[in-house]
């Protein structure tokens, strides 16, 4: 197979039928295409030639740090960082975009004129995105998602699945679900991050409900899928309702499922007594 090129990502990115005035949260992973020609740069500069406002996730895990005591039922174990916290960095604008986010991301991020909220944990970059990216603050952390809801963003798929789409994130918590606390490091000391989300390895269990309105093209050998955030949002919730423990991950020991499932239990044992 040959390498993909600028011309092969617009072309087929083109086939979605996306309004280039709508805005755009992706998630690529950059060895799922293939081979690209100029590599995360490529990508990123397709991207943007579709859609005239573009973030992404730029999540800085190595500022986390656990302390010694916290709130109850909150999915960490106090007092377990003794050396991991040794090895937490401070957060910085220009931190890079942790490994496990991608290159795309971290390539989009140095773009020229791209911006970065500030968020210590949970940045998000974009260009032509500042009012999204404003939007953040510490006690909402995903206040970008919403306001690409708002403004009637789609989310696209590249070459990933649901696992890492952070807008499900956002509907989790439209709909009620149990957020976290966490810690970062920060120039000014240790801040507390509230709105923390829960586990996302269960989201692939959504993909069926949006089969119907998600748009698909094939770019070398990754699958990019489009979904409307409305659509994203609106599926979620209606699982949620109808099912408090939908979306949750299998894995008996999920700190994070197994704290949500105790919160929907007790909700679920308020309603029979009423």
């Amino acid at each position: 197979m040959t390498d993909l090129s600028f011309r092969d990502l617009y072309t087929a990115l083109r086939k979605l039928g996306l309004d280039r005035k709508r805005p755009v949260i992706a998630h690529a992973s950059l060895s799922a295409f293939g081979r690209v020609t100029g590599g995360a740069v490529t990508v990123v500069g397709a991207l943007i030639s579709i859609s005239d406002s573009l973030i992404m996730p730029a999540f800085t895990y190595k500022t986390m740090v656990i302390p010694e005591v916290g709130p109850l039922g909150n999915a960490i174990d106090y007092g377990s960082g003794m050396y991991t916290n040794r090895m937490a960095q401070f957060f910085h604008p220009d931190m890079p975009v942790d490994r496990l986010i991608g290159s795309i991301p971290e390539a989009l991020r140095c773009y020229p004129n791209a911006g970065r909220s500030s968020h210590p944990i949970l940045s998000f970059t974009g260009l032509n995105a500042r009012r999204f990216l404003e939007a953040q603050t510490m006690t909402e952390p995903l206040a970008p998602i919403r306001r690409l809801h708002e403004e009637g963003g789609w989310v696209l798929l590249l070459g990933t699945g649901y696992t890492v789409n952070t807008s499900l994130h956002y509907a989790e918590r439209l709909a009620g679900r149990k957020q976290f606390l966490r810690w970062a490091l920060t120039p000014m000391g240790a801040a507390a991050c509230p709105g923390y989300p829960g586990c996302s390895d269960g989201f692939n269990e959504l993909e069926p409900d949006l089969a119907s309105v998600t748009r698909r093209v094939q770019i070398g050998n990754a699958l990019v899928q489009a979904v409307s955030l409305a659509d994203l949002v609106q599926a979620a919730c209606a699982r949620i309702a109808d099912d408090p423990y939908a979306l949750l991950c299998a894995r008996s020991d999920c700190e994070r499922c197994n704290a949500v499932r105790a919160e929907a239990g007790k909700t679920d044992r308020n309603l029979v007594k009423r």
